[in-house]
């Protein structure tokens, strides 16, 4: 169990970390507990009542396996006759275990359109698309070829023929070093660029074009050429995705149903 503890601990005190070290500690310990009580409840069964698994089924896992030994840079056929084995049952059992469960959940219904328009109008912010805005950028990168103060010069003479009256989409195609589409980034939301960029360009309006700023890569001026709100998607645009969230809450419950049968017929002993 205690690898099971260690696989648990780094999420449980993520998620936990408020709790009373101590309180924290034997809640991760009861629920380490479980996890490996139904784990071994569900491959006993698999094992017991599922068919056996065939050549066949094994060879397209056993080959994955020996792709995942080489890309670690290690040879899959210098393992011993013993360690081979020792693989082998594991994907046996891996296949038998899918196999159950997918068995357990073999009858669940389609969610049908009434749950998911409820499940929707309950969680619509799940489904809120977030504030958008389309900008280009005048790069000039600070690397190797070219250092902070040759950038900086380039860049400042930019700004100064915008301040002049010149077309920013002019400037882009004479001063940028990163021209593809004319310096058009398209619509990006927070999260996609870096944050001292985010930090300047959501800030401007249409049209609007910034003053020089640094990044981590370089100088820039951006220009904004449209900004769309964070707007809450239409029930059309996530029904596929409601059903299928649906689905895994129905997969979780049947699966969870089945342990607890397994568990009141199991005769589990502390060790």
């Amino acid at each position: 169990m205690g690898q099971e503890i260690e696989r648990l601990r780094p999420h449980y005190e993520q998620i936990f970390n408020d709790k009373n070290p101590t309180e924290r500690e034997a809640q991760l310990l009861d629920w380490s507990r479980e996890n490996v009580i139904e784990r071994v409840l569900i491959n006993q069964h698999a094992r017991e009542f599922g068919p056996p698994i065939s050549e066949t089924e094994v060879e397209p896992a056993l080959a994955e396996m020996k792709k995942q030994y080489e890309s670690q840079g290690r040879s899959f056929e210098q393992l011993s006759a013993k360690d081979k084995e020792k693989i082998k049952e594991t994907l046996e059992s891996q296949i038998r275990v899918e196999r159950l469960l997918q068995s357990v959940c073999r009858d669940i219904p389609e969610p049908s359109r009434e749950s998911i328009a409820e499940y929707y109008g309950e969680n619509k912010e799940q489904y809120k698309s977030p504030e958008q805005i389309r900008v280009a950028h005048i790069v000039k990168y600070i690397n190797w070829q070219s250092d902070e103060k040759s950038a900086y010069d380039a860049i400042k003479q930019a700004r100064e023929e915008l301040n002049g009256g010149v077309v920013f989409e002019m400037l882009v195609d004479k001063y940028t070093d990163c021209s593809d589409n004319g310096g058009d980034l398209g619509y990006i939301t927070k999260g996609q660029m870096v944050e001292e960029f985010e930090d300047v360009v959501f800030k401007l309006g249409p049209g609007e074009a910034s003053d020089i700023f640094r990044t981590r890569f370089g100088f820039h001026i951006a220009k904004l050429y449209d900004r769309k709100p964070a707007v809450v998607l239409s029930l059309e645009d996530v029904r596929g995705r409601i059903a299928e969230e649906l689905k895994e809450q129905m997969r979780r419950k049947a699966v969870d149903e089945f342990v607890d049968k397994l568990k009141d017929k199991a005769k589990i002993e502390e060790i």
